[in-house]
């Protein structure tokens, strides 16, 4: 896990991110220059983020937002729910338990066993215990 790489603006997991090793993370420290990301240009959930002049989505007062990848991706969503709850440094610390406990952020590609959840709070409940509830 690479902490220092956070969470992105999004709710992705930046520091668990093995898609892209040149990455830096998208943007809690506000990054708006990203000539190192190939997907800064088209990434909505990141332009709404400068454009409300806020640095995360989990700032945001539109809890059910289906911009960007909220739309493709119930992980997003979750991840970003669950710091607006909990906190991001108790997301961060959950991620890390999990990962050492062998939950794997990207299995193929980028998918990996937070994906594949139709509900937020039960990928929610897997952050915070680790177990897939039936």
């Amino acid at each position: 896990m690479k902490r220092e790489l956070g969470i992105a603006r999004c709710g992705l997991a930046c520091c668990l991110c093995s898609e892209n090793v040149k990455c830096k993370g998208c943007g809690e420290d506000g990054f708006l220059e990203l000539d190192w990301c190939k997907d800064a240009q088209w990434c909505e959930n990141r332009k709404c983020c400068i454009a409300k002049g806020i640095t995360a989505c989990y700032e945001c007062g539109e809890s059910n937002c289906k911009k960007g990848l909220f739309v493709k991706t119930p992980k997003a969503a979750g991840f970003t729910e669950f710091v607006r709850r909990y906190g991001k440094d108790e997301l961060l610390d959950c991620l890390e338990r999990n990962e050492k406990a062998g939950i794997v952020y990207h299995r193929e590609g980028i998918i990996g066993d937070y994906d594949g959840f139709d509900d937020i709070q039960k990928l929610i409940d897997f952050i915070r215990t680790g177990k897939k509830q039936a």
